[in-house]
């Protein structure tokens, strides 16, 4: 079967919208808090995503049933990028992390009662969600296998106790999905189930909001303990001990949602670091013309094309249901994290102290935000392990 890289009409032109609605409406905002929204008020959010309402490009990913426009993963990976050109993009079009995953997720795993009560409002934008699987060491992390809180059965349902960290968006959220442990031990590479939890259930408890590195992800990073936090049995998401298998819904597709976003501010720092270099003379001559600055845009313009290339391949192997798609989600993880960081870093460079100046460009911001992604979603070397394993495979 041919690869197929053409996208609809439509899907330009809501690519083309988008671009404009950020460049109008979000970079505005983005300037006014400094990219800033760990600790952002929800007024903010909502103003946004009206804002994108009004202008056509909101909830691009959401299934037409859901009131989205239904794109499928090649089309996402050009509105996202276009949305990724601005920190805030994502979160104006409901597309952020880590709500677009866990729409994806439900969307496909969800019981129709569930999809009404979870999903419906999700993709409305009128609460916001999380996913808790990471725990602190020695918890699962990079290996889920290590997962150790737990979820024992009790009459009409489930105790969950453990403890989680890292949880983006945590606080606030009106609901999270819990992966606990249901059989075995932490090492087994079975055994989880996922679990729908409500924001007020008194058994789930914020415990601090991390400080991080990056401050773009709205609500920030939290810890949470479970402490006999009790849920139905209709809160279960998908089977119970098929919790990892369920959740490889969401993250491979996730996975590449966060590079498609990502590019976008990419091309974000190469499009700051081309107007330096073409207006900024020094040493008798513009930036642009020294041999030194063409090579580092030549190299960002190459690891732009070749990441925009990796992340259409990847879900065109995603949108067909290819068995290549694992793989080729690994491959793009770990190459897009990196190219990205690249160009930022590059952009940087080129700029001298502009490109360290947070109040007078965004690169500064967009270099903070960048380097986690080389973590987020499994780390690089997490994911060359698993690159490496599966190309093995048949000399085995």
């Amino acid at each position: 079967m041919p690869i197929q890289f053409d996208v609809d009409p439509t899907v330009t032109q809501l690519a083309s919208a988008t671009t404009e609605f950020v460049r109008e409406v979000v970079i505005p905002a983005e300037r006014e808090c400094g990219g800033s929204v760990h600790d952002a008020p929800e007024a903010l959010r909502e103003t946004l995503q009206k804002a994108a309402r009004d202008a056509g490009v909101f909830a691009p990913h959401v299934p037409t049933r859901w009131g989205g426009h239904g794109l499928d993963l090649r089309g996402q990976a050009v509105v996202f990028e276009a949305a990724g050109y601005s920190l805030l993009g994502p979160l104006a079009l409901n597309c952020a992390a880590p709500d677009e995953g866990n729409m994806h997720l439900l969307e496909k795993v969800a019981t129709e009662e569930q999809k009404q009560r979870y999903l419906r409002p999700l993709t409305a934008g009128e609460t916001r969600s999380c996913f808790a699987m990471t725990e602190p060491a020695p918890g699962a992390g990079a290996d889920p296998r290590s997962l150790r809180t737990t979820a024992a059965r009790v009459p009409g349902g489930w105790r969950i106790d453990g403890r989680k960290w890292f949880i983006t968006g945590a606080e606030g959220a009106g609901f999270a999905i819990v992966m606990a442990r249901t059989s075995g031990s932490p090492g087994d590479p079975g055994g989880a189930t996922m679990f729908l939890v409500d924001a007020d259930n008194p058994g789930m408890r914020l415990v601090r909001t991390i400080e991080t590195l990056d401050e773009s992800l709205f609500a920030g990073h939290s810890e949470i303990a479970f402490d006999e936090c009790v849920v139905g049995e209709e809160q279960v998401l998908g089977a119970v001990d098929g919790g990892f298998e369920g959740a490889q819904v969401r993250l491979g597709p996730a996975r590449m949602t966060h590079c498609m976003r990502w590019l976008g501010a990419a091309r974000r720092a190469q499009d700051v670091a081309l107007e330096r270099a073409g207006s900024r003379m020094a040493f008798g001559s513009a930036l642009g013309d020294l041999g030194m600055v063409q090579q580092m845009l030549a190299d960002s313009e190459i690891d732009i094309e070749a990441s925009r290339a990796l992340i259409l391949r990847t879900a065109w192997e995603l949108d067909t249901g290819s068995a290549a798609a694992s793989q080729l989600t690994s491959v793009s993880k770990t190459f897009v994290a990196e190219a990205v960081n690249r160009v930022v870093d590059r952009a940087v460079q080129i700029c001298g102290a502009l490109g360290i100046s947070a109040a007078d460009a965004p690169l500064a911001r967009l270099f903070r935000e960048v380097r986690p992604f080389r973590i987020y979603d499994g780390p690089s070397e997490t994911h060359r392990f698993a690159i490496a394993r599966r190309a093995l495979r048949p000399y085995r």
